[in-house]
């Protein structure tokens, strides 16, 4: 998986690059107007309901902005929020705080939604042991925030990106001329290449979980677009050999059942491409 020093990067790329988007050569509505010494202060008003994401990531933000910039947090990740709530102020040059506003804004809405539709999730299968997983169906350029509030709002991730851990889906078995010969090229190259990746690979139906099970190394069967009955076939045959996945379709009317069949695991791409952004301002305080 990717380690936390690869995450980092990854969030200090998406801050310089969103500032360098948003502010071009100068925030030239607020150098007109506003002295550049004049200091202010803000408030991060919420204004809908559900989980609260991105606290830390604006607090990130304003730093990068301008390191004088001082936040104090009310409300923390992960925290339930209602109409009203105020999660943070923000101390220092106004100018600061208006170039980094809609940085904060666009992210944290973006956050909270995620955060809060994969709790959602994350409710709907409470007392299974089954966990609810992220994929790779994020907003390009964005992904570790995205990944990031589903952590928040109690999910876990799956692999971050094409290289930290092996999926064998659809294509990649059939262009590899089928299961079997995709897995064993899949260790022969890890081998080759001394690197270690977890393995997982996807049936389409119970002949490919059955022949999946005959090969060693595999971390996890992604069991994709199984009926309730097939996928509870196919966790019996998996029988803790490995990890079962479910996969495809999923939504809010069909996770429970998918839970229920036994699985460890059911993936949505619904949690970062199909959620609608929290409503949050920033308000100046006067």
């Amino acid at each position: 998986m990717i380690t936390n020093e690869q995450f980092n990067k990854e969030l200090e790329l998406i801050i310089e690059n969103a500032i360098r988007e948003d502010v071009g050569d100068g925030d030239h509505s607020s150098l007109a107007c506003i002295p550049a010494d004049a200091m202010g202060k803000a408030k991060l008003l919420v204004k809908d309901e559900g989980i609260l994401a991105g606290v830390d990531f604006a607090k990130m933000v304003f730093h990068y902005v301008d390191p004088e910039m001082q936040v104090e947090v009310l409300i923390n990740d992960g925290t339930p929020v209602k109409y009203g709530d105020i999660a943070f102020y923000v101390t220092g040059k106004s100018q600061s705080i208006l170039k980094a506003e809609r940085v904060v804004l666009n992210s944290m809405q973006r956050m909270s939604a995620i955060a809060t539709k994969t709790k959602f999730f994350v409710n709907l299968i409470e007392g299974t042991k089954a966990k609810v997983l992220d994929t790779r169906k994020t907003t390009p350029g964005i992904r570790a925030i995205e990944k990031w509030a589903v952590k928040i709002g109690g999910g876990e991730n799956h692999r971050f990106a094409l290289y930290d851990m092996i999926m064998l889906k659809d294509n990649h078995i059939d262009f590899a001329g089928g299961i079997t010969q995709a897995i064993t090229q899949t260790k022969q190259y890890l081998k080759d290449n001394n690197k270690d990746l977890k393995i997982i690979v996807e049936a389409r139906n119970l002949t490919e979980i059955e022949e999946i099970l005959t090969n060693d190394g595999v971390y996890q069967i992604l069991i994709d677009n199984f009926n309730y009955d097939d996928t509870k076939t196919a966790v019996a045959m998996i029988n803790g050999k490995c990890f079962a996945e479910s996969s495809g379709n999923i939504n809010e009317k069909t996770i429970r059942n998918y839970a229920e069949c036994g699985v460890d695991f059911i993936s949505s791409g619904a949690l970062t491409h199909s959620v609608y952004n929290m409503d949050l301002s920033l308000k100046a305080v006067l």
